[in-house]
């Protein structure tokens, strides 16, 4: 393989990395917020989730973590901060590499 193709294949692979971390973020959040709307109104939230909801909490907490080092390190790579740690709390992972690769490499 050449290397204009491996190029693109990790574009569209993180491309659609990006896409499905989104859209499980979004819907860890409405998790949480079922949750807290659960313990609000004393209604209960089934047990059967209990794993579902350690999951997602482990998930938002990497995540989380990723936006904070996200920030930290924009300036020095001409990104704001507040967005690019947006940006990398639902895209995860993959916004950090952006961050960190070389301007050649993608």
């Amino acid at each position: 393989m050449d290397r204009t193709n491996l190029k693109s294949i990790k574009r569209n692979l993180f491309n659609f990395v990006k896409i499905i971390s989104t859209v499980l973020i979004i819907s860890a959040i409405g998790l949480e917020l079922w949750n807290i709307y659960a313990v609000i109104t004393n209604s209960n939230v089934p047990n059967s989730l209990n794993l579902i909801f350690w999951i997602e909490r482990f998930a938002m907490t990497c995540h989380f973590i990723e936006a904070i080092i996200a920030a930290f390190y924009a300036t020095s790579r001409k990104k704001m901060p507040i967005q690019y740690a947006t940006y990398t709390f639902f895209v995860g992972t993959i916004g950090l590499l952006e961050l960190f690769e070389r301007e050649n490499d993608y």
